[in-house]
């Protein structure tokens, strides 16, 4: 009945997650990602967030409440001072970014799929439905 196998469609899947990860968007992202991995300062400040978060996870499991909220604002206020350095928001931005290509894609796909059975059953795309509900239900011709 159909004219491309699961293995096809995986195929092309495989092709076009090549084209993705080739695009500027990845190759920004890639770029962000060493630059804080070589900047000093942030691994600083990352080493230090965790060691506080294990401390956090201490003062929590034997309900040092008070010692755990100091921990968490400790923790809070170097979260902030590592998103405020451009090279981190330049990331994250870089993360959005690729994730809005992922998203896009994804999208695409659902709807032009949707739109070809909708098509290929004689229904009308901008009700979304197929020709057998156009067929059946009340009012299925043009009004």
């Amino acid at each position: 009945m159909g004219k491309y196998t699961k293995e096809d469609i995986l195929a092309k899947a495989d092709e076009l997650s090549r084209m993705i990860a080739d695009t500027e968007e990845v190759d920004f992202f890639k770029k962000a990602e060493a630059q804080i991995n070589e900047n000093q300062k942030v691994r600083e400040l990352i080493a230090s967030i965790k060691s506080l978060q294990k401390q956090a996870v201490n003062f929590q499991h034997y309900g040092k409440f008070e010692a755990l909220k100091q921990v968490e604002a400790k923790i809070e206020a170097l979260e902030q001072e590592v998103d405020e350095i451009p090279i981190v928001q330049e990331f994250k931005q870089s993360q959005i970014d690729v994730n809005d290509l992922l998203q896009m894609v994804a999208s695409s796909v659902s709807n032009t799929v949707t739109d070809l059975i909708v098509e290929s059953t004689g229904g009308d795309v901008l009700r979304g439905e197929t020709g057998s509900q156009v067929r059946t239900s009340p009012g299925g011709s043009c009004s």
